[in-house]
């Protein structure tokens, strides 16, 4: 019957739209220094690398600004036969600058690449650590996909930001400061007339970038929307099929899917016309160049050489614009992408070390709650003034039905979060007065959905305690008689099994997670019992593996094999999130109260089924 429930609750929470968190929403914003600081800090540990780069920035700066004036006068020679000796020099030079260009762009990039990667690698290594170690109540308020989408597409979106962005935007500036310096220290009639187009240009540019900015915000927002749904829906397949459920499924995805593709598509109309808008200008602008240029020829002013120099400063003048043009698109995508990682450092785990915690000693594994009253959500308790004590090597029993709080009492016990009110201890010492990895590394967890990593089956058993050697792990099978089916395997301990076991049976994935749990040897065990059927001989081998692994152990067992309970030195039975019977089987049964009307019920779906 639980199963059953949960199956439904994972039903109509897949088959919900818009599979959106809305956290996800990506945020219109404007540049703001403080984020633009805030990942300048990330390239502060490359100082090396930034001042190579620069270095070799430096080196095509020079190109750029000399190449011209080398031209103009090459061709003064050409066109005066006054210096004509002079065209092999000029030539020679320009060679050289070219030759020095090509070395220093390619030092450029293979620098800028590097420190891109580097950059892009440290922010995922941080996002990544960050997240691992928050509470389970932010994991429980996000989908799996949107998760997926800050650690990957967000920071995927920075890299041609630090790739390219900054150093080129440095060079940018400064090749536009040069060029106009250089052409008005030649001839500021001429400079004049050149860059006059330019303001025009600019107050375009911060119009149209308005409407890009709205645009490429929405394509952000689509596409979190669409990750998010993949993966769930990717996540809850067997739902989806167990409901017939594709057909719709795969009407939502095209309908997200095409919407996606109109607002990109609407995105680059709105970018397409910066390019062109930079080309006309400079069309014009080289236009208004020559229409003047020519007069002052014919009149002396200047030489034809210098009105070509012009001409080619021109030209480089507007590259840079350009360029610098595609950055301000790239930081605003940055800006976006940035405020949503940062929203997850900046997200603090609910549960942690707080002030001053110890160590938590080698426990005997004596616990007792004390009026533990604990809320989801303000508005709804899980829990209300639970008490118990369990004693050293004992076996407690949860009973109830789904959503009466036994799964919140041992995610209070394992410190997934904390108690509203009341206290938890551990031989004598709060909870929250011990650091939590001491805590954790005395407690072991045997889930209902056993999750098996990619990788060898001696591994996974291995994960228990990674330093165990070989002997080790399969001393640990043997004990829970997982030995006799891995070794059936085709490579036997070494077999290599898909994400989350799907090549095991749900049983021998059970042994796999038990053997895991007694290689790590805890004094205190949490075991969420399956509740999937499988054959009678598995079942054998389960009910044998439970009895090794829960002996000599304090065991709390989210308990839904009779056999368990029975052997149960004490059971607890809730409803509505309270106690309400506790004792042992023979005890309870003759009672005829609640926990009688639970064993009754499962009788009777035993004999139906």
């Amino acid at each position: 019957m639980a199963r059953a429930q949960e199956v439904q609750d994972n039903a109509e929470a897949l088959l919900r739209a818009p599979f959106i968190y809305r956290d996800d929403e990506a945020l219109e914003k404007k540049l703001q220094l403080s984020l633009i600081l805030r990942l300048a800090s990330y390239m502060r540990p490359y100082p090396k690398l930034i001042a190579l780069a620069l270095l070799a920035t430096g080196g095509n700066l020079v190109v750029t600004l000399l190449a011209p004036y080398l031209v103009g006068r090459a061709v003064d020679a050409l066109v005066g036969h006054r210096h004509s000796h002079l065209l092999f020099e000029y030539a020679a030079a320009l060679v050289a600058l070219y030759l020095l260009n090509f070395a220093a762009s390619f030092c450029r990039i293979d620098l800028t690449n590097r420190l891109g990667q580097r950059v892009i690698q440290r922010l995922r290594d941080e996002l990544f650590v960050h997240v691992q170690g928050l509470s389970s109540d932010f994991f429980d308020a996000r989908p799996a996909g949107s998760i997926l989408v800050r650690i990957l597409n967000d920071v995927n979106s920075l890299q041609d930001l630090f790739t390219n962005g900054v150093i080129n935007s440095i060079t940018n500036v400064f090749t536009l400061i040069g060029i106009i310096a250089i052409m008005f220290s030649l001839n500021w009639r001429l400079a004049t007339v050149a860059l006059v187009v330019v303001p025009f240009m600019f107050v375009l540019s911060l119009r149209l970038t308005v409407q890009i900015r709205r645009a490429w915000q929405q394509v952000r927002l689509r596409l979190s929307r669409l990750n998010a749904h993949l993966a769930e829906a990717i996540q809850g397949m067997r739902v989806t099929e167990a409901y017939v459920r594709a057909d719709e499924n795969q009407t939502f995805f095209e309908d997200m899917n095409r919407d996606y593709m109109r607002t990109f598509l609407r995105a680059q109309r709105f970018s397409i016309p910066f390019g062109p808008l930079v080309d006309l200008t400079g069309a014009l602008g080289t236009a208004l160049l020559f229409w003047y240029g020519v007069h002052l020829v014919h009149t002396g002013v200047v030489t034809v050489g210098l009105l070509v120099a012009f001409a080619n400063y021109l030209g480089s003048f507007w590259t840079p614009i350009s360029q610098l043009g595609q950055l301000y698109n790239q930081v605003l995508v940055a800006m976006a992408s940035s405020e949503r990682i940062f929203q997850y450092l900046d997200t603090r785990p609910t549960v942690t070390d707080r002030g001053v915690v110890r160590e938590l000693p080698p426990v005997r594994g004596h616990v007792e709650f004390c009026h533990v009253t604990f809320a989801y959500q303000p508005s709804r308790l899980a829990i209300e003034d639970v008490s118990f004590v369990a004693r050293p090597g004992e076996t407690i029993a949860l009973v109830g039905h789904t959503g009466a709080g036994k799964s919140t009492v041992v995610n209070l016990l394992a410190r997934f979060y904390d108690p509203t009110s009341g206290e938890i201890r551990i031989d004598g010492h709060d909870l929250r007065s011990v650091s939590l990895g001491s805590l954790r590394r005395q407690m072991g967890m045997v889930l209902q959905e056993t999750f098996l990593f990619s990788g060898s089956l001696i591994d996974n058993i291995r994960y228990g305690r990674p330093n165990a050697t070989d002997e080790e792990c399969i001393a640990a099978a043997k004990a829970v008689y997982a030995d006799e089916f891995i070794r059936r395997l085709p490579d036997g301990y070494f077999t290599e099994v898909q994400e989350r076991g799907t090549r095991l049976s749900q049983g021998q994935r059970q042994l796999i997670s038990f053997a895991r749990a007694i290689l790590a040897d805890p004094r205190i065990l949490i075991l969420d019992e399956a509740t999937a059927s499988i054959d009678t001989y598995t079942e054998h081998l389960i009910q044998r593996a439970l009895k090794v692994l829960l002996e000599g152990r304090t065991s709390f067992v989210v308990a839904h094999r009779l056999s368990t309970i029975r052997e149960a030195d004490q059971i607890l039975v809730f409803d509505g999130g309270r106690i309400v019977e506790r004792g042992r089987h023979d005890d309870l049964m003759r009672r005829r109260g609640a926990y009688y009307k639970l064993v009754q019920a499962q009788y009777r779906s035993m004999m139906e089924g």
